[in-house]
């Protein structure tokens, strides 16, 4: 009996030994994690977003692995910390689920004394979040038809534009797969075989049809979405290249997402903010000056020189202190340098300015920044200046200070200009689905493919950075962006006053298209009826057939 239980203590303390060693790789691996996000969207971001995705299903193994053990060892797991810094605190249930109650009821009897006399104590309720299975439905459209007695004129009901005309798919299904496949980067063949699962046969390429035919229904509102950044003065812009099949050559080329977004959040600014993607087959400067030629104002961008020609009378450079910190980092990188922790401390100090009056309104920024920021910018050109000329100046050190000074100008108008950040992230968080994306469906398959991509994360991306459900979204204008190539849109330029065939509205959180169309003269007798006679011939077909079933009844 003393050796089992020797045994069993032996086993113990192995197991307790190895779950010490997985708590101390967690965070080692959490360090490394933590690490690679913080350079995941630097100059070489495509590169390590494998190995990140790697350490987090690390992660995954090793913390599903410590739970096992501690289910298997039968002890309470000991209570979070809720002052522990690095773990994050459990979040309540949201409100506005629907929540189903199951009650379970006590004995009547008690099981001690037999007693039937109880006083009620507090119930003990546990609240658990459970998945509901998606479920489909067949939505029958039925369009009644009347037959006037007097001239036989037919009278219908108004039955919705359907988005696909003699197809099957309603706007919530194909709102749901526009989603999986551009949001969520669900490949089409897996979204059939989830769809299968639930007794469904839609094939992959029935559904690359309908993401065809929806990507052409949506260009209406992409062209608003454009049309309203135009209209500012100041936009964030970023490039990243994309993979486009080639079929002339039997590989793959690159074609590059441009994008340009505006968010002024960070100011209390009221002009909705919005998000513009573009493809291009290259990277030639031609490409963002066509994007840009009704631009005119401030726009944040990185070293592209294709951007230069742009620069002037019209067009503001902004700078991007994050690329110039970027540098100084990758110099720590290859190895120890105090003059680059240097760097990087008076930078830091910026960023410490703005993280403080971010949320402000853009006057309050604009004085703040002039009486913290600008001594600090003006001490760091002069340290930069001073160290440079002692350094080799073949040394990544001293490249990155020259790539500092060299964009000076622009790295300093954020500084009496309230609306202006300090770097291009903004930009370069708006790239981020398209580098989730890649993971999934590793390229284009065509010039047209990159600009569906394009279009369709205007919408959702737009549609998300206004806070709102972009299925939700695409469910509600599907069925009527169907009749735009046949009404005429109207709308209103934001902040400009300026009347314009396309352009973006503000609403409660998204974009509003006004369809504007004629009164239906199907029910108004004080109209001209051009169609009368066609509707009369259609009323006696349809007043004989009747009368052909009674006779048969």
């Amino acid at each position: 009996m003393r050796a089992l239980v020797a045994e069993q203590a032996a086993k113990l303390e192995s197991q307790q030994a190895e779950v010490i060693k997985r708590d101390s790789i967690i965070g080692l691996l959490r360090a490394q994690l933590e690490l690679l996000r913080h350079r995941q969207h630097g100059a070489s971001s495509e590169k390590i977003d494998r190995k990140i995705e790697q350490f987090e299903l690390m992660l995954e193994e090793i913390e599903a692995s410590r739970a096992e053990a501690e289910m298997r060892s039968g002890k309470t797991p000991l209570p979070e910390l809720d002052d522990a810094p690095d773990k994050p605190k459990r979040k309540p249930l949201p409100d506005g689920l629907a929540t189903e109650e199951l009650v379970y009821a006590a004995p009547c009897n008690c099981p001690t004394c037999g007693g039937t006399s109880f006083l009620k104590a507090a119930d003990r309720v546990i609240q658990v979040l459970e998945h509901v299975p998606a479920s489909v439905k067949i939505v029958r459209h039925v369009e009644k038809r009347m037959i006037c007695r007097e001239c036989d004129t037919a009278v219908t009901g108004e039955m919705p534009t359907l988005p696909i005309e003699r197809g099957k798919p309603g706007p919530g299904l194909l709102a749901h797969i526009m989603i999986a496949k551009f949001d969520d980067h669900i490949p089409l063949y897996r979204l059939s075989e989830m769809y299968d699962r639930l007794g469904i046969d839609i094939s992959r390429s029935v559904m690359a049809d309908w993401v065809g035919r929806v990507s052409t229904l949506l260009t209406p509102l992409v062209l608003l979405i454009r049309a309203h950044i135009a209209a500012l003065d100041r936009i964030h812009t970023d490039d990243t290249p994309v993979d486009v099949l080639d079929p002339g050559r039997g590989k793959t080329k690159t074609g590059r997402v441009w994008v340009y977004v505006f968010d002024g959040s960070g100011y209390q600014s009221a002009t909705p903010a919005a998000i513009a993607y573009y493809y291009s087959p290259d990277r030639k400067g031609a490409h963002p000056a066509d994007h840009l030629a009704n631009f005119s104002g401030v726009m944040h961008a990185d070293g592209y020189g294709g951007y230069k020609k742009l620069y002037g009378n019209q067009i503001i450079e902004a700078a991007c202190m994050a690329h110039v910190r970027r540098k100084f980092h990758d110099v720590i990188k290859l190895k120890p340098s105090p003059i680059a922790e240097e760097a990087l401390s008076r930078i830091g100090a910026l960023y410490d300015i703005e993280d403080r009056i971010q949320g402000m309104s853009a006057d309050e920024r604009r004085s703040l920044r002039q009486q913290h920021a600008r001594p600090i910018l003006d001490e760091l050109k002069v340290w930069i200046e001073a160290t440079l000329s002692t350094l080799p100046q073949k040394q990544k050190l001293a490249e990155a200070m020259r790539y500092a000074l060299s964009r000076w100008a622009a790295l300093s108008v954020y500084i009496d200009d309230g609306r202006v950040e300090i770097d291009n992230n903004i930009a370069e968080r708006a790239m981020r689905p398209l580098g989730i994306g890649r993971k999934n469906w590793l390229f284009a398959g065509s010039d047209s493919g990159g600009e569906r991509i394009a279009n369709v994360l205007t919408i959702i991306e737009t549609v998300k950075l206004r806070g709102r459900n972009p299925e939700v979204y695409l469910t509600d204008s599907l069925p009527g962006s169907r009749i735009i190539p046949r009404i005429e849109l109207k709308t209103c330029c934001p902040g400009t006053g300026r009347q314009q065939t396309l352009d973006a509205r503000p609403s409660d959180g998204a974009l509003e298209v006004h369809l504007h169309t004629q009164p239906s003269r199907r029910h108004d007798r004080r109209e001209p009826r051009p169609d009368r006679r066609s509707d009369r011939k259609l009323g006696q077909h349809l007043r004989r057939r009747t009368g052909l079933r009674q006779r048969r009844q």
